[in-house]
């Protein structure tokens, strides 16, 4: 192993193959306080674009709704899976019953002063809290993190600290960037605002779903290559 815990071969395999965001990309040895993070859209952008699942490359979700835009930098964990573990403890948390993982990465709001104009990067990112979203029965958890070093937003330690306005902006967000013309009952709904040290217990859980979902797969690959 190398000093930061990644097998030789698999850094190799890192200098002829681009990595795919979700798999690819460790999370990072600070994990849950520090986190590598993919973002896919950034304030400027009008259109929603994600991650594909199957190439890693980003698409088109869909042209954002009427003035729905990002107030901040937003993407996903990599190597985390919003499964039974997330589910288990979104329904403890709101007493409720029949809740399932939405089976997608962990998703991440990352705050900063900087004007990043376009997605598709890494980052280091610093959790300080999230929002237990519910679309439909299902556990959408949004992590609210702030970039490393920021020179403004890096001085907040947990979500409390965050200015209000910023938090009501990122609740407004994804309460209607779901919503149809039309549409008479909200799709998606927030239960709750967490503080730091429950969105490292939803971050772990995630990693923990990952696991079990798709196992080791850098430790499967290294055992192939190396057979």
């Amino acid at each position: 192993m190398s000093d930061n815990g990644i097998d030789p071969i698999w850094k190799l395999m890192g200098l002829l193959f681009k990595p795919h965001p979700w798999h690819g990309i460790p999370i990072g040895n600070d994990a849950p306080a520090i986190l590598t993070t993919y973002i896919e859209i950034v304030p400027t952008d009008t259109i929603k674009y994600e991650i594909d699942k199957e190439t890693g490359y980003l698409k088109v979700d869909r042209p954002q709704r009427f003035s729905n835009v990002i107030p901040s930098m937003y993407g996903l964990v990599p190597q985390t899976f919003c499964g039974e573990k997330v589910a288990e403890f979104c329904e403890e948390k709101t007493g409720r019953k029949g809740i399932i993982g939405d089976g997608d990465p962990l998703d991440i709001c990352v705050l900063s002063e900087k004007p990043i104009t376009h997605g598709n990067l890494i980052l280091q990112a610093i959790p300080i809290g999230g929002f237990r979203m519910l679309d439909g029965n299902e556990a959408d958890d949004k992590i609210i993190a702030v970039l490393k070093g920021d020179a403004v937003y890096s001085s907040i330690n947990d979500i409390d600290e965050c200015p209000p306005s910023v938090i009501e902006r990122l609740k407004h967000y994804f309460l209607t960037y779901k919503e149809l013309p039309g549409q008479s009952v909200p799709k998606c709904e927030i239960t709750h605002t967490y503080n730091k040290q429950e969105a490292y217990e939803v971050i772990k859980r995630s990693q923990e779903d990952y696991h079990s979902r798709f196992g080791s797969i850098e430790k499967m690959l290294t055992d192939v290559l190396r057979s």
